[in-house]
């Protein structure tokens, strides 16, 4: 146990699965698939260092899945090969497991194996036979000699970052150390580790179970900006008729702050402050409703659907019912959803607090999101 680390590469695009969510994502029960692969192999209790490459957009939201130091996260590059270099730097055993969360259903047992066929080779890895009559070039090749490569496999660290050191991209680890003259080791491989590319692998893939569709899952946000004169005032999406704005580090849309609070409370992924600091002079006069989009974005990629949504404005002026059809369809628009599950209300403080003094405007709001169904056609 001492001597191995696992590295679980998780940051792929999956433009090629062809659904709204990324297939590291897909929830198994309420868990997301990434987290369930490294569940899998955790209680395998092989491994001294697990290690977890993501997305750069969802390495945060990642780590708030986990409350446990042993996990490492890193960022992942542009490419596999890039990816696989990055978590290498944080590798610190001899030898190292590396596995694609796109092959979800591993087990010990060949884990094992790949262990004990290292002893006598560089690296070592799982090999299924090619079953059917295969043509290179307009000519039919001798299929005795093909073996399809999966993963896990389990490399000498030393040796894979040597080969991994070039311009060079290679699609898996037993290439790039063969290019470098390394022995690599074939075991007999695992259909059941049958890679999930494309949307109709799922059905290939015994151990994914449905996601839970009773399951629903609610935030709650509060904003408050302050006027500033000669400002556009922004609010719910749309431009209110107004001689001030509102004082803020982005546009001020208080209205669409608290929506993403509350989308993000619902997620479990923090708060606006987090995912756009306003110490960032990239989000300095930001336009708010490109900042929903990003987390409708960040939401439907992770496993959610968006379910409804409601806000309460509260403003002693500027006067909000002219504009709260106006704001229902803009913002119903942005989340995605029908403009009936878009819910805007409005009310005074009675002209009490700073609200009352007519000098902002407080906004509550509250979403619900479920999980995506990725069993459906």
């Amino acid at each position: 146990m001492s001597d191995l680390t696992l590295v679980l590469l998780a940051a792929g695009e999956a433009t090629r699965f062809q659904k709204p969510v990324k297939k590291q994502w897909l929830r198994i029960g309420s868990v997301p698939l990434w987290l369930h692969v490294l569940e899998t192999f955790r209680a395998m209790r092989l491994f001294k260092d697990l290690i977890v490459v993501g997305h750069s957009d969802e390495l945060h939201y990642m780590k708030r899945h986990i409350d446990d130091r042993k996990v490492t996260f890193v960022e992942g590059g542009a490419s596999r090969h890039a990816s696989l270099k990055n978590a290498l730097e944080t590798v610190h055993t001899p030898l190292v497991l590396v596995s694609d969360v796109a092959r979800p259903c591993v087990n010990k047992t060949l884990c094992k194996t790949l262990q004990a066929a290292v002893e006598t080779a560089d690296c070592a890895v799982p090999a299924l036979p090619v079953p059917d009559t295969v043509y290179y070039e307009g000519r039919p090749i001798d299929r005795k000699h093909l073996l399809r490569i999966q993963t896990p496999q389990l490399s000498r660290t030393a040796m894979l970052k040597k080969a991994l050191a070039t311009e060079r991209e290679f699609t898996d680890e037993s290439s790039a150390i063969h290019q470098m003259g390394g022995k690599v080791a074939f075991v007999g491989g695992d259909a059941s580790l049958h890679k999930l590319t494309f949307s109709e692998d799922i059905a290939l893939l015994p151990c994914l179970t449905p996601p839970d569709m009773t399951a629903r899952f609610t935030g709650t946000g509060f904003d408050v900006h302050a006027f500033e004169e000669n400002k556009p005032m922004l609010l719910g999406g749309v431009q209110v008729d107004a001689p001030y704005g509102f004082r803020a580090h982005s546009d001020g849309d208080v209205a669409i702050h608290a929506l993403i609070d509350a989308l993000m409370g619902a997620a479990g992924m923090g708060d606006i402050g987090e995912l756009f600091p306003d110490t960032e002079a990239a989000w300095a006069g930001a336009d708010s409703a490109k900042l929903l989009r990003h987390v409708v974005h960040l939401l439907t990629h992770t496993g959610f659907e968006i379910l409804q949504a409601d806000i309460t404005i509260m403003a002693q002026i500027p006067k909000i019912g002219p504009y709260k059809d106006s704001m229902r369809f803009r913002l119903a628009e942005l989340l995605g959803i029908s403009p009936q599950y878009m819910n805007i209300k409005a009310t005074t403080t009675e002209k009490l607090g700073f609200v009352g003094r007519k000098e902002g405007v407080a906004v509550q709001a509250s979403a619900t999101l479920k999980l995506f169904d990725w069993t459906r056609p």
